[in-house]
């Protein structure tokens, strides 16, 4: 039997890896369309903090240890066709020369592109003139040279998502004076305003200078100066700088598999069932293309490394004959900025509204540790919890870098995962000792807060 894998992030590897591991005697190809198989993607700001050197550590794994597996990896190959009657794919190497690799059965993880919202001049201006986006190791090596070569003092990075604060702290971190744009109201907008507030703060004190309610509608090059133009608060907009960064989002890279007949669905993603099967015979797909099972919301689209590589994982085991299923996204995600952290799961109290429930919202600051401890920071909890059947629906939270965001954000997943009342929350047998934590976690003081204001909205 012969696997073949398009793509070489998370979906494509995983899906490798799984079908090897089960199955030893499956002959595995992956094509790559770069040079990079397995590098982290999500590693790249560090990179250019300094805090990761040399670049190949952003390697999960080398090229000697994927190929140790028994894998096999056609670098600079791009796939172009898929023939899913002969079970041929066509591709293109590095030279442009075309070739077919016969496969038995097929896992596409093209994965996604990075939007350009239809910002003008981004399609004549790139790396060369000083804008870039960020979206694989090439472009990580423009950007560097970019900065070496050009001496950029000035930054200006449109979006204030993950990747864009980030990126704010690791230019910062390198000497530039960052100008963050944001087009909502406020920086992160996945979380609640109140709470990307403290984000926005966070910025702010260590000198970028955060612009909300800003509409990128031009970015364009004259004299040597870059300018980013658009509206602000409803009024004319412009600011120039040495090096401009576009990241804003992105959208599911489909045409692989939709010009082969499959069918897309949320967010214009390809639609698979929960096999990560595409409805094509023989050939499966996961990752940022593909569609989510969200296990609060149904079907929609959520691009997560984390779901790439669970995605990927189902899609190599079913690929070998396996009847593998992915349980679903809950949405967790985690960033640090500067010395704070920012984390949430599930649903927020829009969402919730939309997805059918009667959700309450509710936010409380609490201590990381025991106070009289040195050291205790705040924490500040939203919760989200259905008001008719009391059950948890999303949990955000923002507080100190050292305070345990990340564990406690994935308290609220696990019991998310569970389907837990906001209730059920304090009878969780969590851990305790006054330099860490409280007899009553901040978890639980969050909770316990959300069921106080419930029942005293209900008595109203």
């Amino acid at each position: 039997m012969h696997l073949v894998a398009i793509g070489g992030s998370d979906a494509g590897i995983s899906a490798a890896l799984r079908a090897r591991e089960l199955d030893p005697s499956v002959d595995v190809t992956v094509v790559v369309a770069d040079s990079f198989p397995n590098f982290s993607i999500c590693g790249i700001p560090y990179y250019f903090s300094r805090e990761v050197n040399p670049w190949q550590s952003l390697a999960h794994r080398t090229h000697a240890d994927l190929e140790a597996t028994g894998m096999q990896l056609r670098l600079d190959t791009l796939a172009t066709g898929i023939d899913v009657v002969a079970r041929q794919l066509t591709v293109r190497d590095q030279y442009g020369a075309a070739s077919t690799i016969a496969y038995d059965e097929l896992m596409v993880g093209t994965g996604a592109l990075p939007s350009t919202a239809g910002i003008a001049g981004l399609d004549q201006l790139g790396p060369a003139d000083g804008v870039h986006l960020l979206h694989s190791m090439g472009d990580t090596f423009a950007l560097e040279r970019y900065l070496d070569e050009q001496h950029a003092e000035t930054a200006i990075i449109v979006g204030a998502g993950y990747v864009g604060l980030e990126m704010a702290e690791a230019l910062t971190v390198r000497g530039l004076h960052v100008t963050q744009l944001q087009r909502g109201a406020e920086v992160l907008s996945t979380l609640d305003p109140e709470l990307g507030s403290l984000v926005h703060d966070e910025l702010t004190r260590n000198g970028v200078d955060v612009i909300t309610g800003t509409r990128v509608e031009r970015v364009s090059r004259e004299n040597g100066q870059l300018t980013v133009a658009g509206m602000h608060d409803g009024q004319p907009f412009a600011q120039t700088a040495d090096v401009v960064l576009v990241v804003i989002g992105v959208r599911p890279n489909t045409s692989l598999l939709t010009e082969a007949g499959a069918s897309t669905g949320a967010g214009g993603a390809v639609a698979v069932d929960e096999h990560m099967h595409t409805g094509l015979p023989h050939v499966w797909a996961a990752g940022d293309g593909v569609v989510t099972h969200h296990r609060l919301l149904g079907v929609t689209y959520l691009p997560l490394g984390t779901t790439a590589h669970k995605q990927g994982r189902v899609a190599g085991e079913n690929a070998v004959g396996g009847n593998a299923r992915f349980a679903g996204s809950l949405g967790t995600q985690v960033v640090k900025v500067f010395d704070l952290v920012a984390a949430r799961t599930g649903l927020r109290d829009h969402e919730a509204t939309a997805a059918g429930y009667t959700p309450h919202s509710g936010t409380v600051i609490a201590d990381d540790h025991k106070a009289y401890y040195p050291g205790a920071k705040p924490l500040s909890i939203r919760i989200t919890g259905d008001t008719d059947s009391g059950v948890l629906l999303g949990a955000q939270l923002v507080g100190a870098r050292g305070a345990e965001i990340a564990k406690r954000v994935d308290t609220y997943a696990a019991a998310l995962h569970h389907s837990m009342t906001v209730d059920a929350m304090s009878d969780l047998d969590l851990s305790y000792t006054p330099p860490l934590g409280s007899p009553w976690d901040a978890v639980q003081i969050a909770t316990q807060a959300w069921s106080r204001g419930v029942r005293s909205f209900q008595l109203r």
